[in-house]
């Protein structure tokens, strides 16, 4: 399962607390419940608190970055999570207490929190750098998955005689154990080096294929025993041709450590003139305003 972000506090929460008030939220034989008594209760709690910190951090986002993100790019990232869960995907969503309609809520948050991420940190030369090591570009491939090396072994013996896509298209639809890439003869969906779907032996022996090579060898992987062949790969070239590419990929490492998270929220929300008005929760933000470091990407 994909990791659900989620930028505050790491909390998955779908509720949002209720206003002081006489609203009754639920009765019952022994009485009713009204708002103002669900809050009292719910600010009290260390979920309760997650909730408020969230929305806090949300309307300040939102003022700050939410011209930058629009409908059609939480749309996006929404049909490729349920594009990747397939049927399941809303069984995942019941599974997480969501709607669609949380779920975009909370794509939409982790948007924004990159947005503040990609204002707020500066990256280094020394980052770009560092990040250039490991860094590839995306490269399509076809493969053929067998179970046993024998079977491996009689596949690279056919394509000893041809190598041509067509025969390696036609091997996979014959031979290839994965299902969902078979019928399209073994191809697979563009990749790259932040690619967290296949092994590291499998990227590995992929990146270093050229266009029409394949791997003489079987790669052997947990699924079982690999043959990749390079469709497309347009070369690592220059870094200087990558910058792009680079400053992607370190803010979406960004989105992943929480020291750089708590040093923007923090940059923020001490932007974002917030004014606590319940002496109960004047601290609810203390963790977050009390940090002052620098944030850079080295």
């Amino acid at each position: 399962m994909k990791k659900w972000l989620i930028a505050l506090a790491g909390v998955l929460m779908t509720f949002t607390l209720a206003g002081c008030g006489s609203k009754t939220v639920a009765s019952t034989s022994g009485g009713k419940i009204t708002e103002s008594q669900y809050y009292s209760s719910m600010k009290g709690t260390s979920s309760g608190k997650a909730v408020l910190q969230q929305m806090i951090l949300n309307k300040v986002l939102e003022k700050d970055y939410g011209s930058k993100v629009s409908s059609k790019a939480v749309n996006k990232q929404y049909d490729s999570y349920k594009s990747s869960y397939g049927s399941q995907f809303s069984t995942v969503l019941s599974q997480n207490g969501l709607t669609a309609k949380a779920f975009k809520e909370q794509l939409r948050s982790n948007l924004l929190l990159k947005e503040a991420v990609k204002d707020k940190v500066k990256i280094t030369d020394k980052a770009l750098k560092k990040q250039w090591k490991s860094y590839q570009p995306k490269v399509t491939v076809q493969h053929i998955l067998v179970t046993k090396k024998s079977k491996a072994d009689d596949v690279l013996a056919e394509l000893k005689k041809d190598s041509s896509q067509a025969n390696f298209t036609k091997l996979a639809k014959k031979y290839s154990a994965d299902t969902t890439t078979k019928n399209k003869g073994g191809k697979m969906a563009a990749f790259d080096n932040t690619d967290t779907t296949q092994s590291s032996k499998f990227l590995k022996a992929a990146f270093n294929l050229k266009n029409g090579e394949y791997t003489t060898e079987a790669v052997k992987t947990t699924n079982g025993y690999e043959i990749i062949r390079m469709i497309k790969n347009p070369g690592k070239g220059k870094m200087s041709d990558h910058t792009k590419d680079l400053k992607q990929q370190i803010w979406d490492n960004d989105m992943s450590d929480s020291t750089v998270l708590q040093n923007v929220v923090s940059k923020v929300l001490k932007g974002g003139n917030v004014s606590i008005k319940d002496n109960d929760l004047k601290d609810i933000l203390s963790q977050y305003l009390s940090t002052s470091s620098t944030t850079s990407s080295n």
